[in-house]
């Protein structure tokens, strides 16, 4: 078996050491960052049709249905485009 001067561990058992902690660190980084994102959207919802309109009342104007519909469509088509 080959052995490497640095670590007295086998060089296989050093690189499945290694790809083992990438691993874990891989996924601790998900859940960590899968939690923040789902605290960041609880805190801070997308846009609804309900901002819409108070949006348009700070404007002093009343909207219809039609024209909310029409700023969610734009605004779907313009999250799906990036």
């Amino acid at each position: 078996m080959f052995y490497s001067n640095m670590t007295g561990l086998p060089i296989v058992g050093f690189v499945f050491s290694l790809i083992g902690c990438l691993l874990i660190g891989f996924i601790i980084g998900f859940i960590v960052t899968r939690k923040l994102i789902s605290k960041y959207l609880k805190k801070n919802p997308p846009v609804n049709e309900n901002m819409i309109r108070a949006m348009y009342r700070q404007m002093g104007r009343t909207p219809s249905e039609k024209q909310i519909r029409e700023v969610m469509r734009s605004m779907e088509d313009a999250k799906d485009k990036k």
